[in-house]
Protein backbone atom coordinates (compact mmCIF):
# COMPACT_ATOMS: atom_id res chain seq x y z
CA UNK A 1 0.00 0.00 0.00
CA UNK A 2 1.45 3.35 -0.68
CA UNK A 3 0.30 6.87 -0.86
CA UNK A 4 0.24 8.81 -4.07
CA UNK A 5 2.15 11.97 -2.61
CA UNK A 6 6.02 12.26 -2.12
CA UNK A 7 7.25 12.00 1.65
CA UNK A 8 7.70 13.27 3.88
CA UNK A 9 3.88 14.18 5.20
CA UNK A 10 3.24 15.99 8.16
CA UNK A 11 0.14 14.98 10.04
CA UNK A 12 -2.48 17.12 11.13
CA UNK A 13 -4.36 17.79 13.93
CA UNK A 14 -7.83 17.13 14.04
CA UNK A 15 -10.21 20.48 13.50
CA UNK A 16 -12.57 21.21 16.28
CA UNK A 17 -15.93 19.41 16.47
CA UNK A 18 -18.74 21.32 14.71
CA UNK A 19 -22.14 20.73 16.60
CA UNK A 20 -24.50 20.52 15.66
CA UNK A 21 -23.28 19.26 12.22
CA UNK A 22 -24.93 21.27 9.10
CA UNK A 23 -27.17 19.66 6.78
CA UNK A 24 -26.75 16.80 3.88
CA UNK A 25 -28.45 17.57 1.03
CA UNK A 26 -31.70 15.57 1.37
CA UNK A 27 -31.75 16.71 4.63
CA UNK A 28 -34.22 18.88 6.06
CA UNK A 29 -32.62 22.68 6.11
CA UNK A 30 -30.21 21.21 3.06
CA UNK A 31 -30.06 21.47 -0.67
CA UNK A 32 -32.24 20.14 -2.44
CA UNK A 33 -32.01 15.54 -3.17
CA UNK A 34 -30.28 15.47 -6.15
CA UNK A 35 -30.33 11.87 -6.63
CA UNK A 36 -34.37 12.14 -5.92
CA UNK A 37 -34.40 14.47 -8.80
CA UNK A 38 -32.77 12.92 -11.51
CA UNK A 39 -34.21 8.86 -10.38
CA UNK A 40 -37.42 10.90 -11.57
CA UNK A 41 -36.24 12.22 -14.46
CA UNK A 42 -32.90 12.23 -15.51
CA UNK A 43 -33.23 14.58 -18.35
CA UNK A 44 -34.85 17.46 -16.76
CA UNK A 45 -32.69 17.40 -13.98
CA UNK A 46 -29.45 17.41 -16.58
CA UNK A 47 -28.25 14.22 -16.74
CA UNK A 48 -27.62 11.19 -18.85
CA UNK A 49 -30.33 8.62 -18.62
CA UNK A 50 -28.68 5.31 -16.25
CA UNK A 51 -26.69 2.28 -16.94
CA UNK A 52 -28.98 0.05 -15.76
CA UNK A 53 -32.56 0.38 -13.31
CA UNK A 54 -34.88 -1.92 -12.04
CA UNK A 55 -38.18 -1.20 -9.99
CA UNK A 56 -35.67 -0.34 -6.76
CA UNK A 57 -32.58 0.17 -7.89
CA UNK A 58 -30.36 2.53 -10.16
CA UNK A 59 -26.95 2.36 -11.65
CA UNK A 60 -25.42 5.38 -12.51
CA UNK A 61 -22.08 6.93 -14.64
CA UNK A 62 -20.04 9.09 -12.59
CA UNK A 63 -18.43 11.82 -14.17
CA UNK A 64 -14.76 12.94 -14.47
CA UNK A 65 -13.78 9.09 -13.91
CA UNK A 66 -10.22 8.18 -14.09
CA UNK A 67 -10.30 4.54 -14.12
CA UNK A 68 -12.77 2.59 -16.53
CA UNK A 69 -15.80 1.01 -14.94
CA UNK A 70 -16.33 3.37 -12.06
CA UNK A 71 -20.40 3.58 -11.04
CA UNK A 72 -22.41 4.36 -8.45
CA UNK A 73 -25.66 2.38 -7.36
CA UNK A 74 -28.45 4.22 -5.49
CA UNK A 75 -31.94 3.29 -4.40
CA UNK A 76 -35.15 4.99 -6.04
CA UNK A 77 -36.52 5.68 -3.11
CA UNK A 78 -35.57 8.06 -0.51
CA UNK A 79 -33.74 6.16 1.96
CA UNK A 80 -30.52 7.74 4.10
CA UNK A 81 -28.13 4.53 5.58
CA UNK A 82 -28.47 0.35 4.97
CA UNK A 83 -30.33 1.32 8.66
CA UNK A 84 -33.18 2.66 7.20
CA UNK A 85 -33.56 0.92 3.87
CA UNK A 86 -36.95 -1.39 4.13
CA UNK A 87 -36.56 -5.11 4.69
CA UNK A 88 -36.54 -6.03 0.89
CA UNK A 89 -34.67 -3.10 -0.26
CA UNK A 90 -31.90 -4.77 1.73
CA UNK A 91 -32.64 -8.34 0.84
CA UNK A 92 -32.06 -7.20 -2.84
CA UNK A 93 -28.88 -5.75 -2.40
CA UNK A 94 -26.36 -8.08 -2.20
CA UNK A 95 -27.53 -9.78 -5.25
CA UNK A 96 -27.09 -6.15 -7.14
CA UNK A 97 -24.30 -5.22 -5.90
CA UNK A 98 -22.50 -9.45 -7.18
CA UNK A 99 -24.45 -8.40 -10.35
CA UNK A 100 -22.54 -5.25 -10.86
CA UNK A 101 -19.35 -6.62 -9.87
CA UNK A 102 -19.49 -9.13 -12.12
CA UNK A 103 -20.72 -6.64 -14.90
CA UNK A 104 -17.34 -4.94 -13.81
CA UNK A 105 -15.40 -7.66 -13.60
CA UNK A 106 -15.76 -8.38 -17.04
CA UNK A 107 -14.17 -5.60 -18.37
CA UNK A 108 -10.77 -7.62 -17.93
CA UNK A 109 -7.88 -6.29 -16.42
CA UNK A 110 -9.26 -5.78 -13.29
CA UNK A 111 -7.87 -6.90 -9.85
CA UNK A 112 -10.15 -6.28 -7.47
CA UNK A 113 -13.89 -4.30 -7.69
CA UNK A 114 -14.13 -1.78 -4.62
CA UNK A 115 -17.70 -1.08 -3.14
CA UNK A 116 -17.46 2.23 -0.85
CA UNK A 117 -20.07 3.79 1.04
CA UNK A 118 -19.53 7.05 2.71
CA UNK A 119 -22.67 8.64 4.59
CA UNK A 120 -21.54 12.44 4.27
CA UNK A 121 -22.28 13.95 0.88
CA UNK A 122 -25.81 13.53 0.41
CA UNK A 123 -28.34 11.88 2.64
CA UNK A 124 -29.81 9.24 -0.51
CA UNK A 125 -28.36 5.89 -0.14
CA UNK A 126 -26.03 5.47 -2.71
CA UNK A 127 -22.99 2.90 -2.77
CA UNK A 128 -19.57 3.91 -5.20
CA UNK A 129 -17.97 0.90 -7.06
CA UNK A 130 -14.18 1.53 -7.77
CA UNK A 131 -12.41 -1.27 -9.82
CA UNK A 132 -8.43 -1.51 -9.35
CA UNK A 133 -6.36 -1.86 -12.32
CA UNK A 134 -4.80 -5.37 -12.20
CA UNK A 135 -1.50 -4.62 -10.99
CA UNK A 136 -2.34 -1.82 -9.51
CA UNK A 137 -0.85 -2.80 -5.91
CA UNK A 138 -0.11 0.47 -4.96
CA UNK A 139 -4.01 1.45 -4.84
CA UNK A 140 -5.11 -1.58 -2.72
CA UNK A 141 -7.37 -1.41 0.15
CA UNK A 142 -8.41 2.29 1.39
CA UNK A 143 -5.60 3.76 -1.10
CA UNK A 144 -7.77 3.45 -4.50
CA UNK A 145 -10.10 6.36 -3.93
CA UNK A 146 -6.73 8.58 -3.44
CA UNK A 147 -5.17 7.16 -6.40
CA UNK A 148 -8.16 7.94 -8.61
CA UNK A 149 -8.70 11.52 -7.60
CA UNK A 150 -5.47 12.15 -8.76
CA UNK A 151 -4.78 10.20 -11.75
CA UNK A 152 -5.89 11.82 -15.32
CA UNK A 153 -9.45 11.72 -16.51
CA UNK A 154 -9.78 9.53 -19.01
CA UNK A 155 -10.68 9.72 -22.18
CA UNK A 156 -14.79 10.12 -23.04
CA UNK A 157 -14.87 7.81 -25.28
CA UNK A 158 -12.96 5.18 -23.46
CA UNK A 159 -15.11 5.87 -20.59
CA UNK A 160 -18.74 5.56 -22.36
CA UNK A 161 -17.11 1.77 -24.02
CA UNK A 162 -16.53 0.60 -20.48
CA UNK A 163 -20.12 1.78 -19.27
CA UNK A 164 -21.80 0.47 -22.45
CA UNK A 165 -20.14 -3.29 -21.87
CA UNK A 166 -21.36 -3.02 -17.91
CA UNK A 167 -24.67 -1.41 -19.03
CA UNK A 168 -25.31 -4.52 -21.43
CA UNK A 169 -24.08 -7.12 -18.92
CA UNK A 170 -26.57 -5.40 -16.49
CA UNK A 171 -29.17 -6.04 -18.96
CA UNK A 172 -28.46 -9.45 -19.90
CA UNK A 173 -29.07 -10.76 -16.32
CA UNK A 174 -32.41 -8.88 -16.02
CA UNK A 175 -35.63 -11.10 -16.01
CA UNK A 176 -36.66 -12.22 -19.54
CA UNK A 177 -40.55 -11.07 -20.24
Amino acid sequence: MTLPYAEPLTPLAPGPRVIPEPPRAGEPGGNPCGPCAWVADPAAAGHEPPLWQNEDWVLSRATGITIPGIVWLTTREHHDSFADLPDRLAASYGGVVARVERAIMALGDIARVHIYRWGDGLSHFHVWFYPRPLGMLEARREMLPLWADLMPELPKDEAAEAEQKIAAAMRAGDPQP
